[in-house]
């Protein structure tokens, strides 16, 4: 089953009594917003997904992204999945008519930390990338059982930090 946007929502809002500061540990993804535009792409809650905003390496401002070219880039939210949840990351469509691929990546049930992302210019043209823009969208889906086997503590990419991440053996 897919989360509606309601069910998104509730598994990112604050508990009773914190305060706006401090972080909710066991909140699906923070920070959390309702749907929004920045620099003219959809980012936050959308009826079935939530839109990821993007970081750019050295947490530039902007980048101008080549036809051809390959970058990393990461997401303003962190998150925490819980064991009952799968997200996959697509393509957002407004980029995709440019000719921006988003890699699909699958984020586990258990993994915590930052997402990066490999972009790849397949059109023609440049295409400006702003800080803050909507990049992706993810879709959760809930599994039919919490898994007994979750993304594991000592796993290479558990608690990915801030920022793009590269490869690691």
């Amino acid at each position: 089953m897919i989360l509606s946007a309601q069910s998104i929502r509730l598994r990112c809002q604050w508990t009773e009594g914190r305060s706006a500061g401090e972080e909710k540990e066991d909140a699906l993804l923070s920070p959390f917003i309702d749907r929004e535009r920045a620099h003219g792409v959809s980012a936050g809650l959308s009826p079935a997904g939530y839109d990821l905003r993007l970081v750019l390496e050295d947490d530039r401002e902007e980048h101008w992204l080549a036809p051809g070219e390959f970058l990393l880039a990461a997401t303003v939210e962190r998150f925490q999945m819980p064991n009952d949840l799968l997200g996959l990351v697509h393509d957002k469509s407004t980029w995709a008519r440019r000719g921006l691929s988003v890699f699909n990546t699958v984020i586990e049930p258990g993994w915590r930390g930052w997402l990066t992302l490999e972009l790849v210019n397949h059109g023609q043209n440049t295409i400006h990338l702003r800080r803050g823009m909507g990049i992706a969208q993810v879709v959760f889906h809930l599994l039919d059982r919490p898994t007994v086997e979750p993304y594991p503590d000592d796993a290479k990419y558990q608690d990915q930090a801030f920022g793009p991440v590269g490869a690691r053996s």
